[in-house]
């Protein structure tokens, strides 16, 4: 059954999405029954779907059952390389992990959760792990409590009724009141902390990232361990360091997207095909 009303949707190409999200880490590798379960679609359907994908090289099969390729990478790394954010961010985090010897990352809003798409870690042992791509539910997190507070309250409701697809269960699931209450907290201090709301052990501090207008187009936060940085420590040291590289970042994305068009232009033209 169509989905979605519009004439122009591509339903062949949603299921073929689907497939592709319904691997996730704790299931690596699927059998075409656990797909076709996994996704609602009928097992001809999901096999001819999975046959597609490997021909064109996301998927590999062998007797265990299907598992994904590093190929899929190029679907997420386009993003990121069109954004640019990672070049813009790297040297900053850098530096910020320097000063603060703890893990930093740089997330967007997918719907109701936070997606990484830029992290400098520090080895430590932590509840969760995170790479880039990696989703949790924005509401538990500091990345997410500032990427929430920016958006404006329509865009919010929208936001908020949309169920997580992270399959992470947070240990703070607040009301919508209370969610307000903090979120209002975080427009007037200009940053967001969170303290173990997502896991235990999970500590982290979150500034805005924004473009020459002001919009909030990411957030940067500091994650440290509960048991090894107070919340005296990630306050007192941590955010002020956080919020230059927040500052300097943003200055440094207002200028890549304030270019010359013509400079853009010669340099596509210089790229060998």
């Amino acid at each position: 059954m169509r989905r979605d009303g519009n004439p122009e949707f591509i339903e062949a190409l949603a299921r073929g999405l689907d497939v592709l999200r319904s691997f996730r880490p704790e299931e690596p590798s699927m059998t075409l029954t656990r797909v076709a379960t996994a996704t609602g679609l009928a097992r001809p359907t999901a096999r001819r779907i999975l046959i597609t994908l490997e021909q064109l090289g996301y998927i590999r099969s062998d007797e265990a059952g299907f598992t994904l390729t590093p190929r899929v990478l190029e679907l997420g790394m386009a993003y990121i390389g069109a954004q640019n954010l990672w070049d813009l961010a790297r040297p900053h985090l850098r530096e910020l992990v320097r000063g603060t010897n703890e893990s930093c990352s740089i997330a967007q809003l997918d719907g109701s959760d936070i997606v990484y798409v830029a992290r400098v870690a520090v080895p430590k042992l932590v509840a969760l792990a995170v790479t880039i791509g990696t989703r949790f539910p924005a509401a538990p997190t500091s990345l997410g409590k500032v990427l929430l507070a920016a958006l404006p309250a329509d865009e919010l409701d929208a936001v908020l009724v949309q169920p997580s697809r992270s399959g992470v269960v947070p240990r703070w699931n607040p009301d919508r009141a209370v969610l307000d209450t903090v979120l209002r907290e975080v427009r007037a201090k200009g940053w967001a902390l969170t303290d173990e709301q997502l896991a235990a052990g999970i500590r982290s501090v979150a500034a805005p990232i924004r473009d020459g207008d002001g919009k909030v187009v990411a957030a940067v936060n500091v994650n440290a361990h509960a048991a090894e940085t107070s919340t005296d420590v990630l306050l007192g040291h941590h955010l002020p360091l956080l919020l230059n590289a927040a500052s300097a970042i943003s200055a440094d994305w207002d200028a890549y997207h304030m270019r010359p068009l013509d400079i853009v232009t010669s340099a596509a033209r210089a790229t060998p095909d």
